[in-house]
This record gives C-alpha cells, structure tokens and sequence, in this order.
C-alpha cells in the first residue's frame, strides 16, 4: 500500500464532491417531508443518483491515482467493490420490491424463496423504525447534522417538529443553533 499522502489537488476535489454529495443527501431528506406530495418521487430519484455519480467520481479519481501509481487492477477493483455494482437502468429488482412489500406491509412472498423472505423481513425493520434492535447513535447524528444542517441553510429550524422523530428533532436543532453564525462582540 501506498503510504504517502493524498495529493492535495486530489484531496480538494475529494472534499468538494462529499460536500457536493452531502448537499444532494439534504435534497433527498427534503423530499421525504410531509409537505412534499408532488414531485417526491422524482426528485428524490434524482438526488440520490446525483449522490451516488457524485460519490462514484470521487471513487474513480482516487481510483486513478492508485492506478498511476502503480496499483494492480484486480486491487483496485476489490477496493471498489465491483462484484457489489449493478446497473441502475436495469431497474428496481426483486429484492428491491420483497424488501418494499414488508415495508408496506403486502403479502409476503412464498416460504419457499429464503432470498425472498429475508428482503421482505428487512422491509419490515425499516417499517419498524430500522433495522437494528437497538437506535445506531451514529446514523441518529449523521440524520441530526443533515436535517440541522438543511434547515439552517432554509432558515426553517422550527419546521423539524413538524416531520421528524423528537428525539432527531432534538439533535437537529441542536445543530442548527451551532450554525448560526456568530456574531462579532462589541465592547
């Protein structure tokens, strides 16, 4: 492995595309909000494949770099995860509609198909709250910082109450208060 530092103008492109991801995350957290019956589904699925082109660059210049340097293909492709990638013009799957059935709470698919079942029982997890037992404080912050972050920038604090859990509510405002920018003391 390569042990020397990112190159700097790599780093400020890195840094530029997250912030440009995560302004596109807020996008998508916008569009799951009560008020938005009319375009939820478009922009939603737009955002969050602005996200993921967003995130597949950066990937894919970091990727570059290995390769100039000198790193074999097959390691870079284990790094990227390749066998994980599929095509999003082939459209939702199978187990994209099982888990979305449990989720809605439709008809569970046979007990034959283990696969199957198994994406419809995540589907309820996510109805249920999510899909581990217990809150994940950090995916709980990361939400917080998004929605605080989102409604900062909106100048819309006091709208948090109104479409997400107390307790995120809580943490977003809390971010929110920290963002506002401060002020200059007078003597």
């Amino acid at each position: 492995m390569d042990d020397t530092k990112m190159p700097e103008p790599l780093r400020q492109a890195v840094n530029q595309l997250v912030s440009e991801a995560v302004m596109n995350c807020q996008e998508v957290l916008r569009y799951t909000e009560p008020d938005m019956a009319h375009d939820w589904v478009r922009m939603t699925l737009i955002r969050g494949t602005d996200v993921s082109d967003t995130m597949d660059m950066a990937s894919m210049l970091t990727a570059a770099y290995g390769q100039s340097i000198g790193m074999a293909m097959d390691t870079l492709a284990s790094y990227l995860q390749a066998r994980q990638q599929r095509s999003r013009a082939a459209g939702p799957r199978d187990s994209d509609r099982h888990t979305l059935a449990g989720m809605l709470g439709t008809p569970p698919p046979a007990d034959d198909d283990h696969e199957a079942r198994l994406r419809f029982s995540w589907g309820q997890g996510y109805a249920e709250g999510g899909l581990m037992s217990e809150p994940d404080e950090q995916q709980l912050f990361t939400q917080a910082c998004l929605h605080g972050l989102r409604a900062r920038l909106c100048d819309d604090v006091e709208a948090l109450d109104s479409y997400l859990p107390p307790h995120v509510a809580q943490l977003a405002r809390k971010v929110a208060e920290v963002l506002v920018e401060p002020q200059p003391a007078t003597a």
